[in-house]
Formats: structure tokens, sequence, C-alpha cells
């Protein structure tokens, strides 16, 4: 428990860290280094939107770029949490929709979950157990978008108004494509 409270504290301090770095002049080299790994990634251009404005704090540091990675994938998937909580709130639900809803916020917490478990896997990849911990990275960051998933397929084969679907669909696409892409990065340490 310790260890994972250091690890959101950290995550916290980082975040904040890399947002103030940001508005500094970035050298031209970290923002390469950024822009030739966001290549490799599923979605290029929503890494290079996401991951540019912390070029000052990752420099050229693969790890940190990780970090930043998951940072930003956090954020999204706490931002779609709130939503979908807020959905649940409606009065005018449908039993299926409203099924649907817990279904899907059980899934998104389960991947917040996850994605903690990578965070603290990627910040121990200087252990002596690195091969462990990249493994662990790999599985948590793969499990998160399982679950993210998941949560869509809830959807399927229930009788769910297209907003409420939509609004879902919209917001869990996005915290998918950033979790790709943290996984793409993850896959390339080392």
């Amino acid at each position: 428990m310790e260890l994972h409270r250091f690890a959101v504290i950290t995550l916290f301090f980082t975040s904040c860290i890399l947002h103030l770095a940001s508005a500094a002049k970035v050298p031209q080299a970290y923002k390469t280094f950024i822009k030739t790994s966001c290549n490799t990634t599923t979605y290029p251009s929503l890494c290079n939107k996401n991951l540019l404005p912390y070029a000052s704090s990752v420099k050229t540091d693969y790890i940190r770029l990780c970090s930043a990675a998951l940072s930003v994938t956090i954020k999204a998937a706490k931002k779609t949490s709130g939503l979908v909580t807020n959905l649940a709130e409606q009065k005018d639900l449908t039993e299926a929709e409203a099924a649907a809803i817990r279904d899907c916020i059980e899934n998104i917490e389960d991947s917040l979950d996850e994605l903690q478990q990578t965070v603290e896997a990627v910040a121990n990849l200087e252990g002596s157990d690195r091969a462990f911990q990249l493994s662990n990275a790999k599985t948590w960051a793969s499990a998160a978008i399982t679950d993210e998933d998941t949560c869509m397929d809830g959807f399927s084969g229930r009788e769910v108004s297209s907003g409420v679907k939509n609004k879902v669909k919209k917001s869990i696409l996005a915290v998918t494509k950033l979790n790709s892409n943290a996984l793409s990065l993850i896959n390339r340490i080392y």
C-alpha cells in the first residue's frame, strides 16, 4: 500500500513538473525525440499532441516518456470515470442502460487500477528485476485496454439509447487510444 501511495504521489508531482516545464523553451532534440518515438505508436498524431508538452522534462529519457504517456492516460481515464458516473446518476435511464453503465464503471475502475500498476512497474524498471517489471508493465497496460474494451462490449446487444452509448464510446475510445500509445512506447523499452 505504501508503494502504491508513493507511486501516486510521484505520478502527481511528475505531472505537475512536466506541465510547468513545458512553458520553458524546449531544445529541438527533445521535441525530435518525442516525435520519433510517437511515430512508432498506433496513433502518432495523438501521441505528439499529448506528449510534446512534456518534452522539457522527458528530454530523451524513454522511461520518462512512458511515464508521461501513462500520466496522460490516467488523467483521461479519470475524466471518463467521472462522465460515466454522472451518466449513472441520470433518472431517466432504462434498466439496460443502468446495467451497462454500472458494468462500465467497474471496468473503468479496474482499468485505472491496472494503469496505476503499470506506473509502478515502469517506476521500478531501474531495479535488479527489470525484465520482470517490464513484463508486468506490458501485462497491466494490456489488461487496462481489455477492461476499456469490455466496457464498450457491455453496451452491445442491450437496448441502450444512442446518446448514452455514443457519449461513453467517445470517451472510452479516447482513453483506449492513449493507452494503446502508452503500451506501444512501453513495448519499445530496452
